[in-house]
Parts: C-alpha cells; sequence; structure tokens
C-alpha cells in the first residue's frame, strides 16, 4: 500500500485525509495548527512537524492548501518538500492555485526527479466528506493512472485536462462560473422575495425551470434558512474570483460577468462574511432590500 504523506488538514483536507486512512493508506499528515493533527493519530495516523518530515520516504504527497503564498511556504520553505524531494516521488496538489504557481512548482519537482499533478476538487465539504470529489488534473496521464487508487478513494470522477497548470485553469473557469450562479441566485431571490413571492415557492420553480443550477440545489435551502454555515468560504470564493480574473486577463478573455460576481463577493468579505459559506453572498442584497430571504414563505 503507498505511504502518502498529506498536507493541509482545513475544511477539504481533513475529510480526505481521514477517507485515505479508511481505505488503508499508510497516511502522515502535517497542518501548520499542529492541534489538527491529533484527531489523525487517533484514526491511525503518524504525524509530521514540518512539510518536510511529511514528505520524508513516501510514495505520495498531497497538498490541499488555501492560496498561493501558503503553497511557496510548504513547497519552498527551510523544511519544505523541496528541501529533501526525493526523484521517483509523486506530488498531487488538490489546491486552488494560480496555473503560473502550478507551472512553476512542477518545474521544480521535475528537476528533483519527481512527478506533479494539479488536481483540484470540486464537490466542497460534503464531496469530501463522502468521497465523491471530482478532479480535474493537469499532468502525465501515466502519473494519473498510477495513481489511480487514491483518486478513486477520495472521489467520483477524474477528468484529465492536460499538461501541467490545465487542471488549475479549468478548476478557476468552473468556480468564475460557481461565484457567478450564486450571485444570481441570491438577485433572483431578492427579485422575487421583495415582490412578494414565497422563497420556498421561488426555489422550486427554479429548480423544475430553466433557470435551475447545481448552486440552486446546493445553496437555496441554505439561503432560506439562514444557515450559512461553511461547507466552502466566502473568502476562499473570493480568492478564487480574483485568481480567475488575472488568468483571463492573461489570456485577453472579455470577463464581464466575472468582474461583477467578484465585486459582490468583495462588498460581502467587507461586511464581514468572508468565513461564512459562500452563500453568503445573498446578505449584500437582503441588506438592500431589508429583509431576509427566509422572512418570506409560503404559509399555506
Amino acid at each position: 500500500m503507498k505511504r502518502i504523506g498529506f498536507i493541509g488538514l482545513g475544511t477539504m483536507g481533513a475529510p480526505m485525509a481521514s477517507n485515505l486512512l479508511r481505505g488503508g493508506f499508510e497516511v502522515t499528515v502535517y497542518n501548520r495548527t499542529a492541534s489538527k493533527n491529533q484527531p489523525f493519530e487517533e484514526q491511525g495516523a503518524k504525524t509530521a512537524s514540518t512539510p518536510k518530515l511529511a514528505a520524508e520516504g513516501k510514495d505520495v504527497i498531497i497538498t490541499m492548501i488555501s492560496n498561493d503564498d501558503s503553497i511557496r511556504e510548504v513547497y519552498y520553505g527551510d523544511q519544505g518538500i523541496l528541501a529533501e524531494l526525493q526523484p521517483g516521488t509523486v506530488i498531487i496538489d488538490c489546491s486552488t492555485i494560480s496555473p503560473g504557481l502550478v507551472k512553476e512548482v512542477a518545474a521544480a519537482v521535475q528537476e528533483r526527479g519527481g512527478h506533479f499533478l494539479d488536481a483540484p476538487v470540486t464537490g466542497s465539504k460534503p464531496g469530501a466528506v463522502e468521497g465523491t470529489l471530482v478532479f480535474m488534473v493537469g499532468g502525465r496521464a501515466d502519473v494519473i493512472e498510477d495513481n489511480r487508487d487514491i483518486f478513486d478513494t477520495l472521489g467520483k470522477k477524474l477528468l484529465h485536462m492536460g499538461d501541467n497548470g490545465s487542471g488549475a485553469a479549468a478548476k478557476l473557469a468552473h468556480n468564475a462560473m460557481v461565484g457567478i450562479h450564486n450571485v444570481a441566485l441570491a438577485e433572483g431571490f431578492a427579485i422575487a422575495v421583495k415582490s412578494g413571492v414565497p422563497a420556498d415557492k421561488f426555489l422550486e420553480l427554479v429548480q423544475a425551470g430553466s433557470a435551475g443550477s447545481k448552486q440552486a440545489e446546493l445553496k437555496g435551502r441554505k439561503i432560506i434558512e439562514n444557515d450559512f454555515s461553511n461547507q466552502f468560504s466566502l473568502a476562499l470564493m473570493l480568492k478564487d474570483l480574483k485568481l480567475a480574473s488575472a488568468l483571463s486577463d492573461a489570456a485577453g478573455v472579455p470577463s464581464p460577468l466575472l468582474g461583477l460576481a467578484k465585486s459582490i463577493f468583495q462588498s460581502g468579505y467587507a461586511q464581514g462574511y468572508g468565513e461564512e459559506d459562500l452563500s453568503a453572498v445573498v446578505k449584500t442584497y437582503e441588506a438592500l432590500i431589508g429583509q431576509k430571504i427566509g422572512d418570506q414563505q409560503n404559509k399555506a
């Protein structure tokens, strides 16, 4: 069974590491906040005090880190992964970071004889918990297939997007749509509710009609019930929208809807909703219409 070093035990990383342990893999975990390691010791994991030690002697290293700066620290720091990376080691980065940094790290790994896959995910916390994530992967096809057992343990689908960087680019394009769809859902709710339409009936219409979306399915009831418990934070979505905007600028692609969504998420972040679920962007509309979406429901 493969020996895995797993780095990053946040909202997504923690359940992913647990699923690997349940799948029978030998797992060593590292998290910058060391207290998050303790539950994994109880599940049978080994723990490490640095990324370098988590990576030492492993067949595969998986990273799930929140942003570019943290990735640089984990890979390039004095006690980082690259300090003594062994030839043949496979690194699977599941973070959502800039494609440029992906290519930079991939080159550094390859210079040391390793293999790098950029493999961001979609599915949010429920998908991580249930092992139903969807992976979009950039890198060599043979390396992907050699590690199919890991992907199958963590997710339900793997899509090979092309060379290194293509997985990251696909994720940013995907999350641009997620952000836009969330703003569209919030705006539709605001129009309907302010006009006297019950929120639950409007959601039923959206899900049955042409305006239906995965975000309406996942976030509609959360909005109505004023439940913004974090599955994927507003702050992280804003980070991804900023990265997607930079990518679209670099590619010369007009992205006016992305720009609007980014602005509205920025407003939500400025109002203090960053650590709530991304669906909390609806609160910017609730403030404008002067009522909660869930206050207007069918009473029949």
